[in-house]
């Protein structure tokens, strides 16, 4: 049986031989995926974990909140928060952003995250997912303000989501490519199960969201 690559397997890779990330980023991307196990675990026990609907509160859209929105926006923050490898975090569910507490060593990047979209698909038990993005703290900034997260995409340092289905997968990049990674629930580790992803030239299938087809502009003519 070929042994398969770890994700922790493929960030070394990445920070050994290619350079691209440093120590410090490979290991809050290792954090933010044993996070996403966590929420992996508490999205699969459904009404079982006693986590369906509401809890009552909206987030900053006026997105009404479910009891898993809450539950996955908590374990990313707390997973990360004493780290040593972030400055602050910003989060869909949460109204302003939020900065490493003094008790914790701060680092050098940022995390963006939906801890959960597609949270209403919960109930009737559809796919949903964790959404991240992670940028350099802008330099020289001491106190970290929601305006420092405002930068274009170019200058993210790594990006990815899982996603909680029949299985749970993460998809990622750190500068060289997209891969991804599923969760073996058994032993609960991440494998590497597809490498540098692409979009095909050609598909039979094309997909859009028809919901929003009342906001869609028509072409300006030149």
């Amino acid at each position: 049986m070929t042994s398969r690559i770890s994700l922790t397997q493929y960030l070394v890779e990445k920070q050994r031989e290619k350079g691209l990330i440093p120590a410090e980023l490979r290991l809050l991307v290792e954090v933010v995926a044993r996070a996403c196990k966590r929420i992996s675990i508490a999205v699969s026990k459904g009404a079982l974990g006693g986590v369906l609907g509401d809890a009552g509160t909206n987030n900053v859209q006026g997105e009404s909140q479910k009891k898993l929105d809450v539950i996955a926006n908590e374990t990313l923050l707390e997973a990360n928060e004493w780290g040593g490898n972030l400055a602050a975090m910003a989060s869909e569910e949460m109204d302003f952003s939020y900065t490493i507490p003094n008790r914790y060593p701060k680092g050098e990047f940022l995390l963006l995250f939906d801890p959960l979209d597609g949270s209403s698909n919960i109930d009737v038990n559809i796919s949903v997912g964790t959404i991240f993005s992670v940028l350099r703290l802008p330099e020289g900034v001491i106190d970290v303000t929601d305006e420092h997260f405002l930068q274009p995409g170019t200058k993210q340092v790594a990006a990815g989501y899982a996603i909680y289905g029949p299985s749970t997968m993460l998809v990622l990049t750190v500068g060289d490519g997209v891969a991804a990674f599923t969760l073996d629930r058994e032993t609960g580790s991440w494998s590497l199960t597809e490498d540098q992803l692409r979009i095909p030239e050609q598909t039979k299938e094309f997909a859009i969201n028809s919901s929003n087809a009342r906001h869609w502009q028509p072409p300006v003519a030149r």
